[in-house]
């Protein structure tokens, strides 16, 4: 059995409160869409940062806790797609450049994301198909942006914290 490290634990403790800091009101900028309003956000860099220094089980487990607040007042399906994020970017960052493992962490997450918030629009909120999607898309686009600009600034803090000679 691998040993537990306190400094792991305790970062990802961190960025699982940083990330629903930062997806909370006056930190996330509202945004309407289409009748729904959304808000932009960067709680992704804290999942980022977790699931890249911690390894997967922190980058599952800080975008889990991390999606608590979305999850509790936007859509509840978030906090499932922000712990796959998390695992993703954790198991990416082992073979890529951190920029990439973020945009290939957000391209397995995509797809969770449209479905769920599919399901969730027609199934819960029941607004017709069309209208669901219309809805969607404009959340699909805020979330690329949200997650590129994240992994350009996660990729920028990893190199200062290298430069730093930081370790975990």
């Amino acid at each position: 059995m691998k040993k537990v490290d306190a400094k792991i634990v305790a970062f990802t403790a961190l960025m699982a409160a940083l990330a629903n800091v930062l997806s909370i009101p006056p930190l996330a900028i509202p945004l309407p869409l289409a009748g729904f309003t959304s808000s932009i956000h960067f709680s992704q860099l804290a999942i980022f940062l977790a699931g890249i220094i911690g390894g997967p089980w922190a980058g599952l487990v800080s975008g889990a806790v991390g999606g608590i607040y979305m999850g509790v007042t936007k859509i509840p399906f978030v906090v499932g797609g922000i712990a796959l994020l998390g695992v993703s970017v954790g198991l990416f960052s082992k073979r890529v450049r951190p920029v990439f493992a973020c945009l290939l962490a957000w391209l397995v997450q995509a797809p969770y994301v449209l479905v769920t918030d599919y399901v969730w629009f027609t199934s819960f909120i029941h607004m017709p198909s069309a209208a669901a999607l219309g809805v969607i898309a404009p959340i699909m686009l805020t979330l690329t942006l949200e997650a590129i600009v994240s992994a350009v600034l996660a990729d920028v803090i990893l190199n200062y914290v290298k430069r730093a000679g930081i370790r975990f």
